[in-house]
């Protein structure tokens, strides 16, 4: 009896424990300072690339790819055009790391239009492959059915040779007539185009090949020069892009003291701060907070080198694919990759980054869409949420909670009040959280009681968890439902959980969970 009596203690004992964890709750309060914003994003802040690697693109023994390069896609598929549409409008970036090997075959220069070849003396292991006509009459079409904004990355080494004394140098003038050649075909047809980027990670030491700083200045001065003659409707002019590289502070610095104001509408940066996709650490990484915060000494030094050398551009994050070469196949197109993603959106957004470019939309193991069925994985509706709620003003937002809760506010979109996006990198706390404004005064009258019932606007939330509780599931759920494409192969809606205004906001473990408010007093947001 007595052993009995000890065993059914113990028991209780468990449950109660058990019972205890699963409820425990860290309380958290999140400030907001409403007064005034401290950044600003462009109203089409997210932007996906689409990439030129052909179906042989290969890294740690697999090909992720598949016919997801510019050649290769399928533009006519349904789920593509849908997913392109429900952001109305998506900003997308044509280029990548073989732009510097695309040839242009429109006007008198080209004789010769073919696709990439394998080639172990070529960049990239590939030869130079030539966009025909054809192609690019199929992707205007593409881009104006699903009104796409459309930056196009120009090939910036025709024209160069290799340096005698370092094989990686390329030196000499750029050549535009084949770039003219095709801006003169786009505008003949009428193809809208929002701005050229010219090169892609050429800069510092460059990956496969380099340019030195003054030689790109010289040549994006000529690129400006043929822009304005052929666009000369100022207001209607595509704006000029570069350098596309990994931020080097004293090439960076010495480009836009050699180009002058003018010139460069916008400076980019690329990022894929993550490390390689084969490395085993990755998983561990997206949910570090302490590794993920490492990357904003850079969105911190790039923007000050702006605002120093060029204050008349404006910075963007013009690639970031996470990790490097295609991304991890088990990690880059799952839940916790989110964990990644939409600290980096928040976090370039508080550093005055006016655009943030997701390698890639399609292709790879890091694409917002699945590269062979193009359903969509989590980061596009993550990226969906933040683009239809997230405003441009940037609003400064602390806690003294733990490092694991990420918290990240901006004036809401198209309506009144702010939205925020919480992230809980935690597997094991959930957090409660109160939303304050940092000076004193209440948050307004949004909960009034008449006649015993709560009247005023409740507030939305959207809950993103993964499917079983699995964060490396590619099936995502919005407040508990999973977001599947309809019958028609549109994009579900997501609509949000309408939750007493005064209770705590409830950030589950390993969630993320957008949150508008429509009653935060924000004079910065009137």
């Amino acid at each position: 009896m007595w052993k009995k009596m000890v065993r059914l203690r113990a028991l209780i004992c468990c449950i109660f424990v058990s019972w205890f964890s699963l409820s425990l709750a860290e309380y958290v309060e999140v400030s907001v300072e409403g007064v005034t914003s401290i950044a600003s994003t462009d109203d089409n802040f997210i932007c996906a690339t689409l990439d030129w690697w052909p179906t042989n693109k290969c890294d740690y023994n697999q090909c992720p790819w598949g016919k997801a390069g510019i050649f290769n896609l399928d533009l006519d598929n349904k789920i593509l055009n849908n997913a392109i549409k429900a952001f109305n409008p998506m900003r997308i970036r044509v280029g990548g790391s073989l732009q510097d090997q695309v040839n242009y075959g429109v006007g008198y220069g080209v004789k010769s239009c073919e696709g990439f070849k394998k080639q172990e003396s070529g960049l990239f292991g590939f030869s130079d492959a030539c966009l025909d006509q054809k192609r690019w009459d199929e992707l205007n079409d593409f881009f104006n059915n699903t009104k796409a904004k459309i930056t196009f990355g120009l090939n910036a080494l025709q024209g160069k040779q290799v340096s005698p004394k370092d094989k990686s140098l390329r030196i000499g003038d750029w050549d535009p007539q084949n770039s003219r050649d095709l801006m003169e075909y786009t505008i003949a047809k009428g193809y809208q185009i929002d701005s050229y980027e010219l090169g892609n990670e050429l800069a510092g030491s460059g990956v496969a090949a380099r340019i030195e700083s003054d030689q790109y200045a010289k040549d994006i001065k000529k690129l400006k020069e043929v822009v304005t003659e052929l666009y000369p409707d100022a207001s209607k002019r595509p704006k000029i892009i570069g350098p596309a590289s990994f931020y080097d502070k004293k090439w960076y610095e010495n480009f836009l003291q050699a180009t002058g104001p003018g010139v460069v509408d916008v400076v980019t940066h690329h990022l894929y701060n993550l490390g390689a996709g084969v490395d085993p650490a990755l998983i561990d990484r997206v949910q570090d907070p302490f590794f993920l915060s490492e990357i904003a000494e850079t969105f911190y030094d790039l923007s000050n080198t702006v605002k120093e050398f060029g204050p008349w551009s404006e910075a963007w994050v013009g690639e970031a694919g996470g990790a490097y070469n295609s991304g991890g196949k088990d990690v880059s197109h799952t839940f916790v990759n989110g964990f990644w993603y939409l600290d980096q959106l928040g976090m370039t957004s508080t550093y005055n980054h006016k655009v943030y470019c997701r390698q890639a939309l399609i292709g790879g193991n890091y694409a917002l869409l699945n590269t062979t069925t193009f359903i969509p994985n989590p980061d596009y509706y993550g990226a969906l949420l933040w683009h239809r709620l997230m405003g441009n003003r940037v609003l400064s937002t602390t806690h003294l909670g733990s490092p694991y809760l990420r918290a990240y506010s901006h004036c809401s979109k198209n309506q009144k009040g702010i939205t925020l996006v919480l992230i809980n990198m935690s597997n094991t706390t959930t957090f409660d959280v109160a939303v304050h404004p940092d000076y004193n005064l209440y948050l307004g009258p949004i909960r009034v009681r008449k006649h015993g019932r709560i009247v005023g606007r409740e507030r939305e939330e959207y809950h993103l968890t993964p499917e079983g509780g699995n964060i490396q599931s590619d099936v995502l759920l919005l407040n508990g439902n999973p977001l599947k494409l309809t019958n028609s192969s549109d994009i579900p809606k997501m609509e949000p959980k309408l939750v007493d205004p005064t209770s705590a906001i409830s950030v589950a473990a390993d969630s993320i969970v957008f949150v508008s408010i429509k009653d935060f007093h924000a004079p910065a947001c009137a």
